[in-house]
């Protein structure tokens, strides 16, 4: 039986397994945008021989701009994932709640840093009340299986509950639903998670960021440099592409469109489930089958059997472009 990975987009493993180059396969475990913002930027040698500005003050500017914030209530990381770390290990919380299934970077930050870890099932137990003073976590859209919820009835119980709440933006953009940055200044105990690595389509760098209060942003301890400059100037350039917002939206529903119908068309599954977000969730008894078929014909898919209240009947599949898609619907057609 193969070995799973714990996270999507090790093409390097399964090009290793398979005696093959990374580049012959066809990676539907990675979730990032398939279109690209255009960057112009000059490489020039002060970029990296001289110390960047420790602020970020032109990055930071650009992201408050596009995302309506201010400069204060912005702290960049090294990614997403080391953004969850940092926020867990200044908060240290008694108690954390978190909804599963979930990102597992966050159940590694709360075994780490919380000295109590709740989990709640989102499918089951979504408006259970936490204990008072909990540190909640809610992925929006949610992963693996990408819905948005609307948050005002639980933002009304975790209120009354006085939580700090850390909400994960990371595939928002994906969609047009709305985001709850503007609770920054309404609701102090509140952190927003956000990834730029996701829809700008630049895995390869780790910038991510978290919003809050200035107050929580000055409460973090954040070394020097936190990401390099050239990070810093890559990701102020690919937020100043004014198309690739509306061109990505468009293209997204195009193809989300084209893989559910692949999914459902294929009958393996007994559910496809609906995404907001830029992959979808499959439920077979066949999974298990389809999975190791498929990798066979380096094609590498998502297995979500270490995601919390799931198990190896789950399969998540990203959305990719036509050629990807003809590669996968032709795989399935084999195992039909």
């Amino acid at each position: 039986m193969l070995k799973r990975p714990d996270h999507g987009g090790d093409i390097y493993a399964a090009a290793e397994r398979l005696g093959c180059r990374a580049e012959e396969i066809t990676d539907f475990s990675s979730n990032i945008n398939i279109v690209a913002p255009a960057v112009k930027l000059e490489l020039t040698p002060a970029l990296i021989t001289s110390y960047g500005d420790p602020r970020y003050s032109l990055l930071r500017s650009t992201i408050a701009r596009r995302y309506a914030l201010e400069t204060e209530e912005i702290a960049l990381f090294n990614g997403a994932s080391s953004a969850i770390m940092e926020l867990f290990r200044s908060l240290r919380p008694k108690r954390t709640c978190l909804y599963t299934p979930i990102y597992g970077e966050y159940v590694k930050a709360s075994e780490l840093y919380s000295r109590k870890t709740r989990l709640f099932d989102r499918f089951t137990e979504l408006y259970k009340r936490p204990k008072k003073g909990s540190t909640v976590v809610f992925v929006n859209p949610s992963t693996p299986d990408g819905r948005h919820y609307d948050l005002e009835r639980l933002f009304a119980i975790w209120r009354e509950a006085r939580c700090t709440v850390i909400i994960d933006e990371s595939f928002l953009e994906f969609s047009k639903k709305p985001s709850v940055r503007k609770m920054i200044r309404e609701y102090k105990k509140l952190y927003i998670v956000h990834s730029f690595t996701k829809f700008y389509a630049c895995a390869g760098l780790r910038v991510g960021a978290l919003f809050s209060s200035p107050e929580n942003i000055d409460a973090l301890a954040l070394p020097a440099w936190n990401i390099s400059s050239f990070d810093a100037a890559y990701v102020t350039a690919l937020l100043s592409d004014p198309d690739h917002r509306s061109l990505s939206l468009k293209t997204q529903k195009e193809q989300y469109r084209e893989l559910r119908s692949i999914l459902k068309g294929s009958g393996l599954f007994e559910k496809v489930y609906k995404s907001d977000a830029n992959f979808i969730l499959t439920r077979s008894d066949r999974a298990p089958l389809i999975y190791e078929a498929l990798f066979k014909a380096k094609i590498l898919v998502r297995d979500c059997a270490n995601f919390d209240g799931l198990d190896r009947r789950y399969l998540r599949f990203a959305v990719k472009g036509k050629t990807a898609h003809k590669l996968l619907k032709k795989g399935l057609h084999a195992l039909a």
